[in-house]
């Protein structure tokens, strides 16, 4: 089989792709002896927030993995618009509590990409990692251990170290999944920040009024993308009750 993949190609610089991120076109992924997503075509909208919703195991994590380079699709393009590399926040329950890490340590590993695991930080490096986490209020946690914090003080040191490779494409996957209502409102607000300061940001959720109030929606089915658009175009009674379908 001719395998067409091609993650470094990038979006042509004229017309429409201007307004584009992120455009991937038949995509096929998923792991060996279970394939995932099926022929997905769509396009990540640039200065936006983009819901990928749908339940669980529709193929929202492994769509966010191809996006973050951390999954190779198996067949299908995938091109990115100028700029850096995208930053990729996991779930918590990716990250394990038993490591020794604090807080400001975990927001350090966000230079790696740039530094390198064994290099010293710079002082510039060190003055990212000052200014991404003062963004996300935990510079107070910086000596914490990270098994330690909360559940919304966790998330806000992985999106701080997402902030700290210093990229215009933020994916994250559930960022406010388990999270207390208040946790969960001061989340999506700093992500709208973002997105109001410039930088495109992809969550993967099965939160309906988190991915109403985004500015774009993909709606995924059993790996097979069933709308996208406009929240209030995508999540339609009638599409969501395809989608959700009781047991």
């Amino acid at each position: 089989m001719t395998i067409m993949f091609n993650k470094h190609r990038p979006l042509p610089p004229a017309g429409a792709a201007k307004s584009e991120r992120v455009r991937f076109t038949e995509l096929d992924a998923g792991y060996p002896g279970r394939p995932v997503l099926h022929q997905l075509s769509a396009a990540i909208p640039a200065l936006t927030m983009t819901a990928l919703i749908g339940p669980n195991g529709s193929g929202k994590s492994t769509l966010l993995g191809v996006l973050a380079g951390v999954i190779d699709a198996t067949s299908g393009q995938l091109r990115y618009a100028e700029g850096r590399p995208p930053a990729f926040v996991p779930q918590r329950g990716a990250v394990g509590d038993a490591l020794p890490l604090t807080a400001r340590q975990t927001v350090e590993m966000g230079r790696w990409g740039e530094r390198g695991l064994w290099r010293r930080l710079t002082r510039q490096d060190r003055a990212v990692v000052d200014s991404a986490m003062e963004r996300l209020g935990v510079a107070g946690l910086a000596t914490r251990q990270l098994g330690e914090l909360s559940g919304g003080q966790r998330q806000r040191v992985l999106i701080a170290q997402g902030l700290a490779q210093q990229s215009d494409l933020l994916l994250l996957d559930e960022p406010t999944t388990g999270l207390d209502p208040e946790a969960r409102e001061r989340i999506t607000a700093l992500l709208a920040e973002l997105v109001t300061d410039g930088t495109t940001v992809v969550q993967a959720t099965h939160d309906l009024d988190a991915a109403r109030s985004a500015g774009a929606c993909l709606l995924l089915s059993d790996g097979r993308l069933v709308g996208q658009g406009p929240p209030e175009r995508v999540l339609t009674p009638a599409a969501l009750s395809r989608v959700w379908q009781p047991a």
